[in-house]
């Protein structure tokens, strides 16, 4: 039976407790987010100016640009600055962010070695306030980040970009977890749908779980060549604590928290989404039904630290990625 036909039968989704987005969003975003709420995930100026109350670690803010007038100022809002990020306050999907690596002789070079004006930067930030990858297309603010220098020991499992951390949270609980690696297929950005590797993750320890390329079954970096079985996410107590925090920070029941390891500042919130996809079941090879079942039975009022013990002591799984390529697709 081929990998495919093994996840689609409904009774083998069933058996593994795969939730649907009509369930997702009637039994878990319907009742537990309240969508006046939603503002404050949708807005990353927002979410970061709120993180920022609730001490919870973010990029550095170098700026804004709220009018098309601020556009002929970004050359002084970025002078000094090697290294930085511009994305859309209201974006989703990772479009409209634009990540400059380094400044060589007044132009600006993105990962792939592509290299931009002025002109060509400035023209980008206007696109985002006219709300070319904001939801709705509605008006936008472009907001200027900067750059993360993500852990080293991850640099070999990504391809031109920073690999992030998706965690779910539930009630405050960490329920599941994937990194998400970009690849020469994504162009670099750590999207599943654009052909990133998704890994999923071990909630009591960071180690990796599985890997998926396109829906199917994947054992090393399509581009590096290095063996997911090996990586384990660094300071994974700190970055479940902060992830867990952020029910606190926002109110929102259901969540998904995007994370980054940056090699100075530790891990790091990128941002926030009140709508999480559900690709992370996938990755992990497990329904999340189960786990959100679980913590629905569970007593309100527990502390941030003893909710991430419980996620860990109930959630543990051993990984996939070391058994053969015939096992795993015959156990998913």
């Amino acid at each position: 039976m081929s990998w495919l036909n093994n996840w689609t039968w409904p009774s083998r989704l069933r058996d593994k407790g795969i939730i649907g987005m009509n369930r997702r969003n009637i039994r878990y975003i319907g009742r537990y987010n309240s969508r006046r709420l939603y503002p404050l995930v949708d807005d990353k100026l927002k979410t970061k100016l709120l993180a920022q109350e609730y001490g919870i670690t973010t990029p550095e803010l170098i700026g804004t640009v709220t009018t098309q007038f601020g556009v002929q100022h970004i050359g002084n809002m970025l002078a000094g600055h090697n290294g930085f990020v511009i994305k859309p306050a209201k974006g989703s999907g990772g479009k409209g962010i634009l990540v400059i690596e380094k400044v060589v002789d007044n132009q600006f070079v993105k990962p792939s070695g592509a290299h931009l004006t002025l002109e060509a930067v400035e023209r980008h930030v206007s696109n985002i306030l006219s709300g070319l990858y904001s939801l709705g297309g509605s008006p936008d603010v472009a907001i200027i980040e900067t750059l993360i220098n993500f852990e080293e020991s991850l640099m070999a499992y990504t391809y031109e970009g920073v690999p992030d951390i998706r965690v779910i949270v539930f009630k405050g609980y960490p329920v599941m977890a994937m990194m998400r690696l970009s690849t020469a297929a994504s162009d670099g950005k750590a999207n599943l749908h654009q052909g990133a590797v998704g890994v999923g993750l071990n909630i009591a320890t960071g180690e990796a779980l599985r890997g998926v390329q396109f829906d199917r079954p994947c054992f090393n970096h399509p581009d590096t060549g290095h063996d997911l079985a090996s990586l384990v996410v660094p300071q994974w107590d700190t970055l479940l604590n902060l992830a867990a925090g952020c029910y606190e920070m926002t109110g929102l029941g259901y969540l998904g928290t995007d994370m980054v390891l940056d090699r100075q500042h530790g891990p790091m919130l990128l941002e926030l989404n009140a709508r999480p996809g559900l690709a992370i079941q996938m990755t992990n090879g497990e329904g999340l039904r189960r786990r959100l079942d679980l913590i629905e039975r569970q007593q309100e009022g527990v502390s941030v630290a003893e909710r991430v013990a419980f996620a860990q002591h109930h959630f543990a799984r051993k990984s996939e990625l070391t058994e053969s390529p015939d096992t795993t697709i015959a156990s998913a």
